[in-house]
């Protein structure tokens, strides 16, 4: 204890440092593991670290007296595997979430991002509607038109991306305490945003078509949540699309329970055969869309928005203008000549074409290996390998790194570690095509 102790005060073990496991702490120290436990109640009991579901003991403490909230380090802590996925030393980035470069900005698509002889207005420096480029919400109003859902640009707020529009709904519709029901495995980063909120998380187990209806409704009884974070295409990790049949039940059970819906919607103008969305069915009445260019463009656009009833629009306008006055003219101005020019759609047709031959060479070499994936049918950038009995997606992750893979454990993307879909991990096809990661996989599983 007393050497922890000395590590932590003196900064060797910076705030959100993990401790070692009570087993490896024990083998480095030569004690017995009731030894370690005790060393480690003792420390959390002086308020130098605390225990966090799934992830062991972490430092809290800060040496410096600025000692962040516990809400402010449990959100941090959660979004750890994105600080990885922005760290570039990786050779391979199986676990990333974004496509390559070569399959967005480095494709056909970058000579028209920057076209010589293209010239902005004057007034385009201006910071204009809080509601975003009217021309571009527009063209986002009919592309939603044509993907059978009735909406006009006042349905419309463009954003800083998928999370900033996120960001908008949670600060806009949520307070301290509240509860809300989140996909199982799901979307870690919003898993982030929630506990920043300090809202209560209660994760409704996913399978391959969809939300588990009974899980679903189980749980809007006895928590009563006020919204429901979920994805119905490519979902984020195991890539499964909702099915008909559970995206009716989803509605009718929000509608009866007075529950809103946050269907985040990433790969929505992706060329897909699954056209199952809930926004479709509920014409944006009960549902918010959220949409993003960052999955099939270029993350380094930051551009995305929601698409939801006028009023709610009309709110969360308000709110985006109080804390970022208005998302970027000058992008949103690129974007609408890229859709308006057809270059978009074109780039979306190539991009659907490398998916799905990308998702079947994975899904090949993953059952030649014998290994397990959560759903067969896919769309979008993600599968999800099960893990055999007794592999820890901790540890492997760590033995990924240490050969340069960057692995995604499934336990990141769930509120409760110990279900069991949190023994898999996240393989993005779009990067998955190093022999040496199989290899890995072969020796490892």
């Amino acid at each position: 204890m007393a050497k922890l102790r000395e590590d932590i005060v003196s900064g060797a073990l910076p705030p959100g440092s993990r401790l070692l496991s009570i087993r490896k702490a024990a083998e480095a120290f030569q004690v017995s593991k009731n030894t370690i436990v005790e060393a480690y109640d003792r420390l959390a009991a002086a308020e130098l670290v605390a225990a966090r579901k799934g992830s062991g003991f972490v430092v809290v403490f800060a040496p410096d007296g600025t000692q962040r909230p516990k809400h402010v380090t449990e959100a941090v802590d959660i979004a750890s595997l994105l600080s990885a996925q922005l760290d570039q030393d990786f050779q391979i980035r199986v676990g990333d979430g974004r496509p390559p470069p070569s399959w967005t900005e480095q494709s056909e698509i970058r000579r028209h991002l920057a076209s010589p002889g293209r010239s902005l207005l004057a007034e385009s420096d201006a910071y204009g509607s809080a509601l975003g480029f009217q021309p571009l919400r527009q063209q986002i109003a009919s592309r939603l038109g044509a993907q059978h859902i009735d909406a006009r640009d006042e349905n419309i707020l463009t954003t800083f991306g998928a999370n900033h529009a996120l960001d908008l709904i949670i600060r806009s519709m949520l307070v301290a305490g509240d509860a809300v029901l989140v996909d199982e495995p799901g979307y870690y980063p919003l898993f982030a945003k929630l506990a920043l909120a300090q809202v209560r998380m209660v994760g409704i187990r996913r399978n391959p078509d969809g939300p588990d209806i009974a899980d679903l409704t189980a749980k809007l009884i006895s928590e009563r949540p006020k919204l429901f974070f979920t994805q119905s295409l490519g979902h984020n990790p195991t890539g499964g699309s909702i099915a008909l049949p559970v995206a009716h039940a989803v509605l009718t059970a929000a509608l009866r329970y007075n529950l809103v819906i946050v269907e985040d919607d990433p790969f929505a103008d992706l060329p897909s055969p699954s056209i199952h969305r809930l926004a479709t069915l509920d014409q944006l009445n009960n549902v918010i869309s959220v949409g993003t260019f960052a999955k099939t463009l270029s993350a380094s656009l930051r551009s995305g928005f929601i698409a939801a009833r006028p009023d709610r629009i009309a709110a969360l306008a308000e709110l985006k203008m109080l804390t970022t006055v208005n998302s970027s003219g000058h992008i949103e101005r690129l974007l609408h000549r890229l859709i308006a020019e057809g270059h978009y759609d074109r780039h979306l047709k190539r991009l659907w074409q490398r998916i799905e031959s990308a998702s079947s060479k994975v899904q090949e070499k993953l059952h030649l290996g014998g290994w397990a994936t959560y759903s067969d049918q896919t769309t979008g950038y993600y599968q999800y390998l099960l893990l055999p009995e007794g592999v820890s997606d901790l540890d492997l992750a760590r033995d990924g790194a240490k050969e340069g893979i960057f692995i995604a454990p499934g336990s990141v993307f769930c509120v409760d570690k110990q279900t069991p879909l949190a023994r898999g991990i996240r393989i993005n096809v779009s990067r998955a095509d190093d022999p040496r990661f199989y290899d890995f996989l072969l020796r490892n599983l």
